[in-house]
């Protein structure tokens, strides 16, 4: 049976589908967005045991700061100004076993005196280094994703031109330069190591480090209070303020389809909903292998998903301890001097991060420990499905707990719960594919569709259009929302509409 119809309908209640919804209300649109799950947010979300809060998104917020890139944004989505940011002076610690330790001062001037104590020998690098980062303190990252059809003149463009052009060569010599290739250059042997954990995986841009260092000197990365799952909501209540309506427990079995023109969704109950536009904002895999059956899909796009593109599948193992860490550093990386074999590969580094800086994610008194580790999907959909998956999870949560408690003695006594989250948890909460945790991964050979964008419609099939982060490579919160606000953009350009977009 199918219900009334509206103008626009949205698959999935992440960031991106929240984003698009809001602009979409805001520009006239009626909208409706169906999610699988019973809460909004998609991947930025977190979860409570037992009084603990497991956060399991943001780590820093780029917006954070009023006036600075991406904060109109999140005036707009009506997060802003009442969400609360803490922004800390350092990025995170690296500690070896002989007791050096490279502290990432968010301030570059701090870090490259401290980078000089450590190593004099790399002073040429150590200062091209933060001097890169001194200059993109002035970038607007957000230009990036400028929407090319809001640049409907050559003054458009040339405005645009003008903004990048003392930041192409910087973007283009620390965009071209992996983590792992930067580390190498060092001589001293413990930077070598120390440097590359500044990053979040290896292959990624130097730029993209030195845009978070730069951020969280202006005091534009934050994190926000609450968590994520409390900022998600922020963002859907903005939504639903603007008249946008949500269905969950509503997983969409396929798109409706009718003379090459996306007409609406069927769910899984059988139940049909028809609409003049169909935007999907879940995952890619399914939406183009699962929701339009393969036909549609163009041969570069089918690539896209043969293992010619890297995804970013992790492990989370959040403690709920009995103990004030609050006076310890935030975020360390321990590096070993023998590996520990976790997920069977060998792990030469741990890295450690509490939440005591946000009171409310852990009772009075107690704290929240988190360590991330990059794993492979196959190892765990392997055993998935036998008690052997259960036995893994404990298995490898107590070979890390152990080793935590050479770096927190006394641990094991203060704990009171253990929560493992696998690539199996992620794929289960959001239908993400191989359990992804940012879509595409962000490399020196994915940042050009970064800029240059994946496309977000199909050349064979009308009135469809797809948004977040498998195409947008990254994934990040303000990206995937800025993904929403350019979709909504095109659909204007389209119906020749001006956009509109209302702060809160």
């Amino acid at each position: 049976m199918a219900n009334a119809s509206t103008d626009i309908i949205i698959i999935g209640a992440g960031i991106a589908g929240l984003a698009a919804g809001c602009y979409a209300q805001m520009n006239g649109y009626q909208t409706c967005i169906f999610e699988m799950h019973t809460l909004p947010g998609g991947l930025c979300t977190a979860w409570q045991r037992q009084g603990f809060t497991f956060d399991g998104c943001i780590q820093y917020l780029f917006g954070s700061g009023q006036g600075q890139p991406f904060s109109r944004l999140w005036e707009e989505l009506g997060v802003i100004p009442g969400q609360q940011f803490v922004h800390h002076d350092e990025l995170m610690r690296i500690s070896d076993p002989g007791g050096k330790t490279l502290i990432v001062y968010s301030n570059p001037d701090r870090l490259e005196q401290h980078l000089m104590e450590l190593s004099p020998a790399d002073h040429r690098l150590i200062k091209d280094f933060c001097a890169g980062i001194r200059t993109f303190t002035g970038f607007d990252l957000s230009l990036l994703q400028q929407q090319p059809k809001a640049l409907r003149t050559p003054a458009d463009w040339g405005q645009l031109g003008r903004k990048l052009l003392p930041f192409v060569c910087p973007m283009t010599r620390w965009g071209n330069l992996s983590a792992q290739e930067f580390a190498d250059r060092f001589k001293d042997p413990f930077l070598r190591r120390a440097i590359l954990q500044m990053f979040a995986w290896s292959s990624i841009p130097v730029m993209v480090g030195m845009s978070l260092l730069a951020y969280m000197q202006t005091h534009n990365a934050g994190f926000p209070l609450g968590g994520s799952s409390k900022f998600a909501h922020r963002i859907a209540q903005r939504y639903l303020e603007l008249g946008g309506t949500i269905h969950y427990e509503s997983q969409v079995e396929r798109v409706l389809i009718e003379t090459r023109r996306a007409i609406g969704i069927r769910l899984y109950n059988n139940e049909e909903y028809r609409a003049n536009r169909v935007i999907s904002a879940c995952d890619g895999h399914s939406t183009l292998f699962g929701l339009l059956g393969r036909q549609y899909i163009p041969r570069q796009m089918q690539r896209y998903y043969d293992g010619r593109l890297p995804i970013h599948a992790q492990i989370q193992v959040s403690i709920g301890v009995n103990r004030d860490l609050s006076g310890d550093p935030h975020w360390v990386t321990y590096l070993l001097d023998q590996p520990v074999v976790i997920a069977a590969e060998p792990r030469f580094e741990i890295g450690v991060k509490h939440y005591c800086f946000d009171p409310s994610l852990a009772p009075v008194g107690k704290s929240v420990l988190i360590v991330m580790l990059t794993t492979t999907y196959d190892y765990w959909q392997r055993i998935y499905g036998r008690s052997l998956y259960d036995t893994e999870q404990l298995q490898e949560s107590s070979i890390l707990i152990d080793r935590l408690e050479q770096f927190y003695p006394g641990l094991q006594a203060d704990m009171e719960f253990v929560d493992v989250a696998t690539p199996l948890s992620y794929e289960r909460y959001t239908g993400n594919w191989q359990g992804s945790s940012c879509g595409w991964l962000l490399t020196k050979q994915t940042l050009p569709l970064l800029i240059q964008g994946i496309p977000k419609t199909l050349p064979k099939l009308r009135n469809f259009y797809m948004v977040g982060q498998w195409v947008e490579p990254g994934g990040s919160v303000p990206v995937v929302a800025m993904s929403g606000r350019n979709i909504i953009q095109q659909i204007c350009a389209e119906d020749r509409k001006t956009f509109r977009a209302v702060k809160d």
